[in-house]
């Protein structure tokens, strides 16, 4: 059984080493979690004696796969909850990472599974993001940033990188959503921001940092 920190550092250390990263610097994580360097070793010696981590000496910690196994089953429960939350309580897709980052901590293994049989067993979350199933599998979908698509391709939203409230209020905001059509018409190479059409409809600017955030899936059909 992990306690609740446990569980977060574990969380965490496996969703910096999935960024193409074999090992985690123990300031990363530190920071990460907004820690002190201190407090971030003690808990990585209680996850190595659980042999979830282990140390890779001068380079940091390299999760194992008993680590990920674990690490993949607290996702899966948050982005559960994230369903439930918006699909059948009605949260806006900005307000459930909090309350799903307590639902993820449940314990009940029974729970977990009827609450994806109840959803459906769905297969992302609110935010794009893929939901493990009890394997521990996932489908990734073919993916990029914003910045990286061709002036004149046709897109389809399917993920953001930022999953912070305020990005998400921000695409409220503009109409942006999970699933939402948009077509490049051009980009300002001054400031690198772009401008696109959401939807078939409204035209608008956006920041290169906006851009960089919202995942696509290239459409070949025209508008």
């Amino acid at each position: 059984m992990l306690s609740f920190a446990e569980e977060n550092y574990l969380k965490t250390i496996f969703q910096l080493s999935s960024n193409g990263k074999d090992t985690v610097s123990t300031n990363e994580l530190a920071e990460s979690m907004q820690n002190k360097p201190a407090s971030a070793s003690d808990m990585i010696k209680k996850l190595a004696a659980k042999e979830l981590l282990e140390h890779v000496k001068y380079r940091g910690v390299h999760i194992t796969e008993t680590g990920k196994k674990e690490a993949l089953k607290i996702i899966r429960k948050h982005r559960l909850w994230e369903v439930f939350l918006v699909e059948k309580l009605h949260f806006n897709w900005d307000e459930v990472d909090e309350v799903a980052e307590q639902l993820e901590h449940i314990k009940s293994p029974l729970l977990v599974e009827r609450l994806d049989h109840f959803l459906g067993n769905p297969q992302y979350d609110p935010h794009g993001d893929p939901i493990p199933n009890a394997k521990g599998e996932y489908n990734l979908k073919p993916k990029l940033p914003l910045t990286e698509l061709a002036v004149g391709s046709k897109a389809t939203i399917v993920a953001v990188k930022d999953s912070s409230p305020l990005f998400l209020q921000y695409l409220d905001k503009i109409g942006a959503h999970i699933q939402s059509s948009l077509l490049l018409l051009d980009r300002i190479d001054y400031d690198g921001s772009v401008q696109i059409r959401i939807n078939g409809g409204r035209e608008l600017f956006i920041s290169r940092d906006a851009a960089e955030n919202l995942l696509v899936t290239e459409d070949e059909q025209e508008v």
